[in-house]
């Protein structure tokens, strides 16, 4: 197993760093005026991996804050993974070729699995699964629809058609500071043997250390709200799963 991985967030919209409450345009706090600013604060305290997400281009279905994306890939000496209005080929290609390690494709699992497929063939390693669930099952645009897909049957699947990595969130805990869904996370980990990421509700270093410990073997996590509202510091969480 490889080492456990640490992904400190800055959500894009408008330009800015900003974080959302259960992924709600209407909940909105600005953390930040510069994704790149907050982007080399994180490097510098050594962070090895930036989590970027494009919520304008997750709601327009197209890239919108792609600039910033690219000046912390190209700027900065950290792999650079991003999310967010990724709907073809022509954006996939934009990225990696751009110096970004990792594009992260989320509802067109579900509502474009064919091309999907077709980029983790092609991309391999290079493409991440964005898992959103509630309840079990895979939500999708946005988080604005739950379909009927359970969220451990679509990985099981993109596992055996070669995804490697996989970012899980359980909506229900995005932004709330409450813990992560572990046993969910634990689960799509022990079912694939891939590289899977815990996104959401992660509040306390001790939330850090359950989900490293998990004998199953997730690979990392996404922290957000935690950091930016003073709950730890990367440098403490970067000790904490060293």
């Amino acid at each position: 197993m490889s080492e456990f991985s640490l992904y400190p967030a800055i959500d894009m919209r408008g330009g800015k760093c900003v974080r959302l409450l259960q992924g709600d345009y209407n909940q909105e706090t600005v953390y930040g005026d510069s994704p790149f600013e907050m982007a080399k604060q994180f490097a510098e305290a050594g962070a090895k991996w930036i989590h970027m997400v494009d919520l304008d281009g997750a709601k327009a279905g197209e890239r919108v804050n792609h600039q910033h994306v690219v000046r912390v890939a190209n700027e900065l000496d950290v792999s650079v993974q991003i999310g967010g209005g990724i709907r073809n080929e022509e954006d996939v290609a934009f990225y990696l070729k751009e110096g970004v390690n990792r594009v992260i494709l989320g509802s067109a699992a579900i509502s474009n699995p064919e091309f999907v497929i077709k980029m983790l063939r092609k991309y391999g390693s290079q493409i991440a699964i964005g898992i959103d669930a509630r309840n079990g099952y895979v939500a999708t645009e946005g988080w604005l629809n739950t379909s009927e897909i359970k969220a451990s049957e679509l990985a099981e699947k993109l596992g055996n058609e070669g995804a490697e990595t996989f970012i899980f969130t359980d909506i229900s805990k995005d932004g709330t500071l409450k813990g992560p869904n572990t046993e969910a996370i634990g689960e799509i980990a022990g079912l694939t043997g891939k590289n899977v990421i815990a996104s959401g509700g992660v509040s306390s270093l001790d939330d850090l250390a359950a989900l490293k410990a998990d004998h199953r073997g997730i690979g990392g996590a996404i922290i957000g709200k935690a950091l930016y509202t003073g709950r730890f510091t990367l440098q403490e969480a970067l000790e904490k799963v060293k």
